[in-house]
């Protein structure tokens, strides 16, 4: 199945203005779009008020939340004088953003009706379709122009695509429903060894001018560069298969495998396997968006830093080799050696992301990208590097709490982008960082070094 109809990224510059607006506003309706797509899943009202897990907002929250990140952010930049809704564009404006796995919501919220939210969409689709008709635009579409705050949108509702999607497989089977536009992968088989493969010592030289000619979040800019050591990687994701080793050689009860926060983690979610697995009877199943599957052993396993993190302490110690996560700069490294293009204009790749191929991951030996798998593609990867600003970091006026919030220890970048990362997110130089607990559509690859600053 070849899905590839999403448009990638937008060019900003290079275009007259004309040519620029038509884009612009493809973009914003495919991604709008799509966003509507997504909720199509959810198997009636009860849907968007129930919270798939108590740390976030139900899903009415990011029904609305991107539709009202426009009209705040158009306000700011003062492509728009007058609210739409005063009262949504404030209770949709601020998520939860507990600051660890026991920090749980118990808020109340008088929710409007999903019908008064999807109208609500529906007339800040109308407000965003005639800015980008009709408002004058003077080139360039840079950090600087008002303008600036269209692809931002467009590129967080991408964003909500991603984090609602993970909400939703978090949900209550009994909410959810199949939909044509969401269709996972059918294809399973053995599971691969994994093999190491030696990746030569090298500079990185990361971060964007502003004249950059796509849209960035500001943590991308700036300037860093770095010598990394040479190393060895995984040819290969960690799979189900392999990460089942760890479980049955009860890794999970083994406080010794487990960093300190880590093991807090564990021990209050009584974590025993992965989230997504299901256990029945002798046989495991894997949670997918919409519906459970028997276990694909040759996919990716998904599991948060710390899951991933005791992986790597537990094979350190059966092997006697010092396994672990990659830092960013590494992770470069790894990109550096695939040969791929950036995903933007009409670019294709070998690789499950953006969309091109199914709703969910697949095999970890299905794209090769030079002499390894998916160090694009398929899940997120988890690095050792908590984020941090490049030289020259500076905070975008109207989103000055994009980033900066981050900057705490306690996210960790994540890097590679996943079978649904879109836009921005799809991007090597995208800097995208959570909270150790958290589960995105992420796994991890391990290494083998003896040298080489952790950052």
């Amino acid at each position: 199945m070849d899905r590839k109809n999403f448009p990638r990224t937008l060019m900003l510059n290079g275009l007259d203005a004309p040519s620029l607006r038509d884009g612009i506003r493809a973009y914003f309706h495919a991604t709008f779009d799509r966003y509507e797509s997504l909720f199509q899943v959810l198997n009636g009202d009860e849907a968007y008020y129930k919270k798939p897990i108590s740390l976030r907002h139900p899903l009415i929250f990011y029904y609305g939340h991107t539709a009202i990140f426009f009209i705040n952010k158009l306000i700011l930049a003062g492509l728009v004088e007058k609210r739409i809704n005063p009262r949504f564009e404030s209770l949709f404006a601020v998520g939860v953003d507990e600051m660890s796995w026991d920090d749980l919501d118990d808020s109340h919220y008088a929710w409007p009706t999903v019908a008064e939210v999807r109208h609500y969409r529906n007339q800040v689709r109308e407000a965003v379709d005639s800015i980008i008709r009709n408002a004058p635009l003077n080139l360039p579409l840079d950090w600087d122009n008002p303008w600036w705050a269209i692809p931002m949108g467009i590129e967080h509702e991408r964003i909500h695509l991603e984090t609602s999607s993970v909400l939703i497989r978090q949900h209550e089977l009994g909410y959810v429903k199949p939909h044509q536009d969401w269709q996972a992968c059918r294809q399973t088989g053995v599971a691969p060894t994994n093999e190491l493969v030696d990746i030569p010592a090298g500079s990185v030289c990361l971060g964007k001018a502003k004249d950059y000619g796509y849209y960035g979040w500001d943590n991308e800019f700036g300037t860093h560069t770095a010598e990394v050591a040479a190393f060895k990687a995984a040819r290969h994701l960690v799979s189900n298969s392999e990460f089942l080793e760890f479980v049955e050689a009860a890794g999970y009860s083994n406080d010794e495998c487990w960093e300190e926060e880590g093991r807090g983690w564990k021990n209050f979610a009584d974590a025993c396997h992965p989230t997504f697995w299901i256990r029945e009877g002798e046989d495991w199943k894997l949670r997918l968006m919409t519906e459970e599957i028997p276990m694909p052993w040759d996919w990716p396993v998904d599991v948060n830093y710390h899951e991933a993190k005791a992986f790597c302490n537990w094979k350190t110690t059966i092997t006697g080799q010092p396994v672990r996560l990659p830092t960013e700069n590494e992770w470069q490294r790894l990109y550096a050696q695939t040969g791929l293009a950036e995903l933007v204009g009409d670019a294709l790749v070998p690789a499950n992301i953006h969309l091109d191929h199914f709703a969910s991951s697949g095999p970890v030996n299905q794209f090769r990208q030079g002499g390894l798998f998916d160090v694009v593609g398929n899940v997120w990867q988890w690095t050792e590097t908590p984020i941090y600003s490049f030289d020259g970091f500076e905070v975008h006026p109207i989103y000055d709490d994009f980033t900066t919030p981050t900057y705490d220890n306690r996210h960790n970048i994540i890097k590679g982008g996943s079978w649904i990362s879109c836009g921005n997110e799809a991007l090597s130089s995208s800097r995208y960082a959570f909270r150790r607990h958290f589960f995105q559509h992420a796994g991890f690859r391990y290494i083998i070094s003896n040298g080489g600053k952790i950052a």
